[in-house]
This record gives C-alpha cells, sequence and structure tokens, in this order.
C-alpha cells in the first residue's frame, strides 16, 4: 500500500514502499490525514513520501527505512530548492538536527534511528489481542443410571448393595465359634467340540517337497543324436518352399 492509495476510514494508512512523486500530491494527501487524524504507519518512505513525518498521528516500524533527497524537477531534472526548502520545514526539529540538510543524493534514516530521535514506535502501541473465554471446569461422574432410571431406583440399588455387603461381612466374621460357609456360583465351561472345520493342531512338520526331475545324462543326449529322422519330419508342409538344397536334407537323414 502506499502513501497516495489510503483504505477506507477509520483504518490507518500502511505504507509498505512508497518511492515518491510530485510533491504537490502528496502535500494535498498530508493536509488530508491531518484533517482526518488519521494515523500512517511506515515501513518505507522515500521523497515526497518522507512528508508523514509532519503528521501527528504517524509511527515508524523498527525496521523502517526513510529516504531524504532534495526535490527536483520532473523536466529538466534540476534541484528545486523552495520545494526542497518546504520538505525539509515540515521534518520534526530533531530529524532536522540530525539531517543537517538535503543533497541530491539519498540520505536514509533507519526506524530505530527514528524511533530514537522521538518518533512514535508502531510496534509499541496498545495491542488487542483477542482472548479466549475462560471455561469453568466441570466434573463428569460417571453414573450407573440407565435411560428411564430415577433417583429412588438408584437408592433401591444402594440399599440392595448395602445389604449383599453386610451379609458378606457377617459370613466372613462369622457368629460366635461357628464358621460359615460362603457359596459363590461358577459358570462351568464345557468344552465346546464339533465345529465344523476345527481341527487338532499338531506339532508335526510337513511332507518333505517332491524332488525336481532328473537332468538327462550326456548319453541321453548321445541316444536323441543317433536316432534315425522319420520320413514325415523330411516332408514338407502342403504350400512350402524347401529352403535347404537336396544335399543338405540327405546328409541330416543319413545321420
Amino acid at each position: 500500500m502506499g502513501y497516495l492509495s489510503p483504505p477506507p476510514m477509520p483504518a490507518p494508512v500502511v505504507v509498505y514502499k512508497d518511492v515518491g512523486g510530485l510533491v504537490s500530491d502528496y502535500e494535498a494527501f498530508t493536509e488530508r490525514y491531518r484533517r482526518e487524524n488519521r494515523e500512517v504507519r511506515l515501513h518505507e518512505c522515500r521523497s515526497a513520501c518522507t512528508l508523514a513525518l509532519s503528521l501527528p498521528n504517524v509511527c515508524v516500524y523498527p525496521d523502517a527505512k526513510v529516504k531524504f533527497h532534495q526535490a527536483y524537477n520532473a523536466i529538466n531534472r534540476e534541484t528545486d530548492l523552495g520545494v526542497s526548502s518546504r520538505l525539509f520545514a515540515s521534518y520534526p526539529a530533531a530529524v532536522q538536527a540530525r539531517l543537517g540538510y538535503l543533497t541530491r543524493e539519498y540520505r536514509v534514516l533507519t526506524g530505530t534511528e527514528l524511533i530514537a530521535l522521538g518518533m512514535r514506535n508502531c510496534e509499541g502501541g496498545a495491542t488487542m489481542i483477542a482472548a479466549r473465554k475462560q471455561r469453568t471446569p466441570t466434573t463428569r461422574v460417571a453414573s450407573a443410571l440407565s435411560e428411564g432410571q430415577s433417583a429412588a431406583s438408584l437408592a433401591s440399588f444402594g440399599d440392595i448393595a448395602h445389604k449383599v455387603q453386610s451379609a458378606v461381612a457377617t459370613a466372613l466374621s462369622g457368629a460366635g465359634d461357628q464358621t460359615a460357609s460362603i457359596r459363590v456360583a461358577v459358570a462351568d465351561r464345557q468344552p465346546i467340540s464339533g465345529i465344523p472345520g476345527e481341527q487338532e493342531q499338531t506339532n508335526q512338520l510337513p511332507d518333505s517337497p517332491p524332488l525336481p526331475p532328473r537332468r538327462p545324462t550326456p548319453e541321453d543326449f548321445a541316444a536323441l543324436d543317433s536316432a534315425p529322422l522319420s520320413p514325415a519330419y523330411l516332408q514338407l508342409i502342403s504350400g512350402a518352399q524347401p529352403i535347404l538344397g537336396q544335399q543338405f536334407v540327405r546328409t541330416v537323414a543319413s545321420n
């Protein structure tokens, strides 16, 4: 966002990078921001943009860079001493004392330096932080009540539990020298048999895998080579043309 392109009110004008322009345009916007008491925040500001330092509601970031130089005529590029004097007079007295005067070359002051000279730090103002609403910690207690149960039914369960507890205590302590017996019902688990597909697992090793077929011996190959070729092997297929001459066919047949 540039100095000459402000957002709608009342948002501040945040100057990320402005390289300057016609001084008259910047003077007009500076007076507008002064009337609106608009806040202007500077990151990088050059040339005519430095008029922002004359505003009462201006601030700079610590890493900002503000670059000053003399004004010049845009047509013949000659220095305009009158406009340069207006620029220099608009700066705060501490900035004027630090610069001394303006030159055609840029003279740069960082945000940290300007803050040391009395300019307001944009990061030093009040910052509004959205806070999360504190939730009141709640303790959830597991309840044995099911849907439709009431507190009265829960009380009846409590009475039964108390009676059971008393009976167990009496049985354990005994009455006088008598020893009371406690009967405990235990479900008798019977092995389930006859399930289809279930077989008893054993630790026996599997049968040996079958051996690969025997590799033919050289004698087997010799027997194949010495076997005579049948006439059907030497007979041409219908419609085929012979490739080898008759002498080769006879030689193969004789072997």
